[in-house]
């Protein structure tokens, strides 16, 4: 989970690169292309079976995995990339909830206040002017409001992320009970690519070199990243796995200044430190209890 953790924060600093100029579909087919071909390299060098069990659950997951990078990477052109890595990260608590009512997963305190946590994050991120002039000016100032929120079709894009990818992430904890994580993992790109490409072919966009390089990292580390959090999600609970995923914030906080000259702002800094405090939290075992 953590290995995963860094690389979707590289795979933020690639997207993020592009600048906007690709059509999101064309850097999800350029993804999915990517990913198809080390996956299909990994199946053979393991001598498994690429199809499956579960083929419409498999393609299932594809499906919605494919529509979850489609507004991640739509947020990341709309957002700068520590809040839109915040808002995308509500996954945790979305994963968990559908994990305790789908999977039947037990849910500990600690997970639910990481989840908290999370939650304040985002408020304290998106700052919402609507709600600052319903307080009037205590209020606003209190919770902190800047003069320029956050442009709500980004946020609502890093939500829908957020929501496609908990139901991606419970799928493939289901999964894991019959198939094994590189034919979960060969199926997300070859949905993706099934998808994508006669969006891109009705209107190419070619890349120049610098944008060809970019979009070779976005294979190659949400590639990384799905091996990691697919192998992490067959391992733990659900809730447990994709809360520690939380760490992306901080890391994408900080690629955000270093590479992109994005002010860390209180609003960011305190959001992150929040959902840092999350990942420790969700880090630490439950209690058994003895009888």
């Amino acid at each position: 989970m953590l290995s995963s953790t860094l690389s979707f924060s590289l795979m933020g600093v690639c997207v993020k690169a592009l600048g906007g100029r690709i059509p999101v579909a064309e850097v999800v087919m350029a993804r999915s292309a990517i990913s198809l071909v080390l996956s299909v390299v990994m199946l053979r060098q393991a001598g498994l079976d690429p199809w499956g069990q579960r083929k419409g659950l498999l393609v299932l997951r594809g499906a919605i995995g494919t529509g979850a990078l489609f507004c991640v990477f739509a947020a990341l052109a709309q957002l700068p990339l520590a809040p839109a890595t915040v808002l995308q990260y509500l996954q945790p608590t979305f994963t968990a909830l559908l994990a305790w009512l789908l999977l039947k997963e037990r849910l500990g305190a600690k997970v639910w206040i990481a989840a908290l946590l999370g939650w304040i994050a985002v408020v304290i991120l998106s700052n919402p002017m609507e709600l600052a002039s319903l307080l009037g000016p205590l209020g606003g100032g209190w919770l902190g409001v800047q003069a320029n929120p956050l442009p709500w079709p980004g946020v609502l894009l890093a939500l829908a992320g957020a929501i496609l990818s908990a139901c991606a992430y419970v799928s493939v904890r289901a999964l894991g009970r019959t198939e094994h994580p590189l034919v979960i993992v060969f199926y997300f790109p070859l949905v993706g690519l099934l998808l994508t490409a006669p969006l891109v072919l009705l209107e190419p966009v070619w890349p120049n070199a610098w944008e060809l390089f970019a979009l070779v990292g976005v294979g190659l580390f949400t590639q990384l990243g799905q091996i990691g959090i697919t192998k992490g999600l067959l391992g733990m609970p659900a809730a447990r796995a994709t809360a520690m995923s939380y760490g992306q914030v901080p890391l994408a906080a900080l690629w955000g200044w270093l590479l992109f000259q994005e002010p860390l702002d209180p609003d960011t800094t305190t959001a992150a430190l929040l959902v840092l405090a999350a990942t420790l939290l969700s880090l630490k075992p439950e209690r058994s209890k003895t009888t």
